[in-house]
């Protein structure tokens, strides 16, 4: 282990200031759903309200794991394991997965679990990058070095948090290359696919083009229904019940609640609705961006994200990212989420899965903070 506990900074200060603050622009998803948005069938919402509270199958439903099977061709419920958020499908693959000692490649800018869990759980931490001044292209030649021949596992995020970068069909090849000479694991954090800004295609998983992939996916970024906490990952069959065992000793299961609503919400005239909505999100949040920013010149630069409803901006002031934001919330009560906290200093992520009131107040504070930097 670790002689030192590495804390998760990124989930410690949104859980501590996201609900103190006046202006929160922190989340990396849309505006979440209410129950009756989701649920528009009066009889399917009968069915759910009579639901009996019990425990359900602590791999998830059989119902849900058909839903989620029918997304990655070549699969059956026996390669899904369904888990509570892409949170702890992470957590728990890399402790089935790897041992203290291990060799991991992770790519960055990351939302930075898995580099901390890996970390903490005394494993070696190798990065590679995606580029800003290539338009958050992925650095293969950074790749090749990172992955050795003692790498056990690789970590992306496709499409990627918080950049929004998608990655190009030869991007994934050099990943898959990268993996198949080290004979490691390939985790791939997908939990963004369908939140596409343009075009209505769903990001390519990894699934299928390897056949040591982990698969990872979840109800909270592309479908806005982080409140479900439901995740999952897709693997092959030994590798799924490998990670039940695991969570058996974890958190045992989903709640049964969850399981309905996940598998309802998957189900083939329901998932392309809550997709469609979470682009027209994304679609009209980043217009609503680029219009604050056409006003505002020479604030920030920044790649346009190709997924999500985020901007990764840099900023032009010669201050720390998680300083800058420790001034904002006190000075401004406003809250994003500093560049460090995904590895990369002198950015901040900006959400612009909200009102156009609210992100424009939250921007106009930051450039108010800016200019007296």
């Amino acid at each position: 282990m670790s002689k030192q506990f590495i804390p998760f900074d990124l989930e410690r200060f949104m859980s501590i200031w996201e609900n103190q603050v006046d202006y929160n622009l922190s989340e990396s998803g849309v505006h979440p759903l209410t129950m009756r948005e989701l649920v528009q069938d009066p009889k399917v919402l009968d069915e759910i309200l009579n639901t009996t509270l019990g425990y359900p199958q602590t791999n998830g439903s059989i119902e849900l794991r058909e839903k989620i099977s029918a997304i990655y061709p070549g699969t059956t419920i026996d390669n899904v394991l369904v888990t509570t958020g892409a949170a702890q499908a992470n957590f728990t693959s890399l402790w089935t997965l790897l041992a203290p000692g291990d060799e991991v490649a992770i790519m960055l800018p990351n939302y930075m679990q898995i580099w901390g869990i890996a970390q903490n759980l005394g494993m070696k931490v190798n990065t590679f990058s995606l580029k800003e001044e290539s338009g958050w292209a992925l650095d293969i030649d950074e790749l090749n070095r990172a992955v050795t021949p003692n790498t056990k596992l690789i970590a992306v995020c496709n499409p990627d948090n918080p950049t929004g970068h998608i990655f190009t069909p030869a991007e994934m090849d050099a990943v898959v290359a990268a993996a198949r000479r080290a004979g490691a694991w390939l985790l791939a954090d997908e939990v963004y696919a369908g939140s596409e800004r343009e075009g209505d295609s769903v990001t390519p998983s990894f699934w299928g083009r390897y056949e040591k992939v982990l698969a990872i996916g979840s109800m909270s970024k592309a479908y806005g229904l982080p409140g479900l906490r439901v995740g999952w990952v897709v693997s092959p069959a030994p590798t799924a019940q490998e990670l039940w065992a695991r969570q058996d000793y974890i958190t045992i299961g989903t709640g049964m609640i969850d399981n309905k609503l996940a598998a309802y919400a998957l189900s083939p005239d329901v998932r392309p609705r809550l997709l469609q909505r979470t682009r027209d999100y994304v679609r009209q949040g980043y217009q609503n961006f680029e219009d604050w920013a056409s006003q505002h010149p020479g604030v920030f630069s920044w790649v346009p994200p190709q997924a999500a409803a985020i901007v990764f901006l840099r900023y032009h002031a010669p201050l720390n990212s998680s300083q800058l934001i420790e001034n904002l919330i006190q000075v401004k009560r406003t809250y994003f989420v500093p560049g460090d906290h995904f590895g990369l200093d002198g950015h901040i992520r900006v959400s612009f899965g909200l009102s156009r009131q609210q992100l424009e107040e939250g921007l106009n504070r930051l450039n108010t903070l800016l200019q007296n930097a």
